[in-house]
């Protein structure tokens, strides 16, 4: 039964169904695996297709997701938990253990993060592979992994597995994979990183797997210091000050504004520059003999780099969060200003203050406030539950079955399910193509941002070419040797969309190995992207945008092929 839903071409073994952001085991290629992760659907489908048929059983019910990781129940876990600030060595404490096992799996929320790992751990001699979404840099004879969370190991034995941040399992949009991660690791200790605010859910989750479960708690390391002074002028700018907003144009008004008084260089910081590009950002701000000593950043900086900063400034304490003009949460407002005063830096003590001075009260309210504590967790259904669904709606779009499965699922209270409002955007498009379920599946949970119009188009022309060829050539949407330096604001967003194509790209590469075979390339090309923006914030920097009657939508980038089609 399983078996039929292979197509005639080969896929690796990180395009079998299993998978939502990763869900599979994703280091081996041989089709007995590829058999296996089939498998497992059939067999499934026969324990609970027994008697009168399929339909007696619930697909719908989610209230025991901890039933889906048979491997991890099998074995009674030590879980720990280190909880505590920013800066207070949890995470230290954790990486030690794992550095010191026999095997284990680091899974963080940033590819930066399982860089910084993998790098740490082959540095102390304990080979380590880095595995992400869209990097397999593999060492041989390694029984470590640092990977992003999403591709979080739960079919291995593990003696250590960290996961870091623990509390994004409260988040709405990727906490199912936190989730996952937490209930699915099969590994002899589990250290979970994060903050406090975790912990009574974390609790309650783990009551029914009959895990050892034990708290310890960390205090910061070194002193953060609210000032009760705002900055006032950017003359009493400082090096090592990092001040933070949350907008692209804040961000490059800001650094003109700091160094147009000619006395401090900014590097910059912000979410949708290339991981590589933040990097090399962050490197130069830390450096000591770099021009670049003040830093300008979005909150991007939260988490993920490791950055020498002396003193934090909100330019405001509102945040626009894709629906409203907000107040900062505390959980917010703490991991920002956290970042000041790194243990081991040049600034033994850390401070934190806004720009203007009808912020300071809201700053200070938030740093005495404990965070909230979590609810719930998030969830969704992987692909065996979504194929067995569909059987008993064979005439749905995809887009239709996961409408209906969503709508009539059944979740325990400590659960809740995560926003797919992006997986649902993607199904009404690729619903349009000849592609089988889990193909279009495939599509669906891949890192695309379907509010820029080029990346949607992208792969809308990747899936479209697929359905067509069953081979996608990255020259058929993508010119090579064609990348220029961002001359504008305008141009710098367009080089940032492209760099994204390239890195969807490369994803798909690694789950339809022959179809996508151009991946060398497509890394190569993201490569020169991350070096041309950079070269941009370098010599360009901010400019005076003109003012306009009428914003047009953002064109399709000239490096695009032109006979890409517009589906949304």
């Amino acid at each position: 039964m399983a078996l039929l839903l292979l197509r005639n071409r080969k896929a690796s073994a990180l395009g079998i169904p299993r998978i939502l952001r990763d869900n599979v085991e994703p280091f081996s290629l041989n089709s007995e695996k590829i058999i296996g992760a089939f498998a497992s659907v059939d067999v499934i489908i026969r324990s609970y297709c027994s008697g009168s048929g399929m339909k007696k059983f619930d697909f719908t019910d989610l209230t025991r997701p901890h039933t889906w990781y048979p491997l991890a129940r099998k074995k009674v876990r030590k879980v720990i938990l280190h909880v505590g600030p920013t800066n207070s060595g949890k995470t230290h404490q954790a990486l030690s253990r794992l550095e010191s096992s026999s095997s284990g799996i680091y899974c963080g929320p940033l590819r930066l993060l399982a860089w910084e790992v993998a790098k740490r751990l082959n540095k102390a001699n304990v080979s380590c592979d880095l595995i992400t979404g869209q990097e397999r840099e593999e060492v041989d004879g390694a029984k470590h992994r640092a990977v992003t969370v999403e591709m979080a190991d739960v079919v291995s034995d593990y003696d250590c597995a960290v996961i870091d941040e623990i509390q994004m399992l409260g988040c709405k949009t990727r906490g199912f994979s936190f989730t996952r991660a937490l209930l699915g690791i099969s590994a002899n200790e589990l250290h979970l990183c994060g903050d406090p605010a975790a912990v009574p859910l974390i609790q309650q989750i783990l009551q029914v797997t009959g895990d050892d479960v034990t708290v310890q708690s960390y205090e910061r390391l070194l002193p953060l210091v609210p000032l009760n002074v705002p900055l006032g002028s950017f003359s009493n700018i400082q090096t090592g000050d990092c001040i933070v907003t949350f907008s692209r144009h804040e961000i490059y008004r800001l650094k003109k504004a700091i160094e147009s008084r000619g006395k401090h260089l900014c590097s910059i910081v912000y979410g949708s520059l290339p991981p590589e590009t933040r990097t090399r950002q962050a490197t130069r701000f830390n450096d000591a003999s770099s021009e670049l000593d003040v830093l300008v950043a979005s909150d991007a900086i939260g988490m993920g780099l490791n950055l020498n900063i002396s003193r934090i400034i909100f330019s405001t304490m509102k945040k626009f969060d894709g629906v409203e003009l907000r107040d900062l949460t505390v959980p917010e407002v703490k991991q920002i200003a956290g970042r000041a005063g790194r243990y081991g830096s040049k600034f033994p003590v850390g401070e934190v203050t806004c720009l203007d001075s009808e912020d300071l009260p809201l700053l200070h309210k938030s740093l005495l406030e404990p965070s909230p504590m979590l609810e719930s967790a998030g969830l969704f259904p992987n692909f065996d539950l979504i194929y067995m669904y569909s059987r008993l709606h064979p005439d749905s779009s995809l887009y239709g079955i996961l409408e209906h499965f969503l709508e009539n699922a059944k979740l325990s209270k400590n659960y809740f399910f995560a926003n797919c409002e992006e997986v649902l955007k993607v199904a009404t498009v690729i619903d349009q193509l000849p592609l089988r379920l889990h193909e279009k599946y495939l599509f669906c949970i891949s890192p695309v941002d379907m509010n820029d119009d080029i990346s949607s188009q992208g792969l809308t022309q990747f899936a479209t070419n697929y359905s067509k060829k069953g081979i996608v050539q990255l020259r058929e949407i993508f010119t090579p040797g064609t990348l220029q330096v961002p001359k504008t604001q305008a141009a710098l967003r367009e080089l940032e969309s492209i760099h994204k194509v390239l890195d969807l790209y490369v994803w798909l590469s690694f789950r339809l190995e022959e179809s996508f075979p151009d991946r060398e390339l497509a890394a190569s090309q993201k490569a020169i992207c991350s070096m041309l923006i950079e070269e941009f914030l370098e010599r360009l920097g901010w400019q005076k945008p003109r003012v306009k009657k009428v914003t047009p939508r953002p064109k399709l980038s000239s490096l695009l092929s032109r006979d890409v089609k517009q589906y949304l």
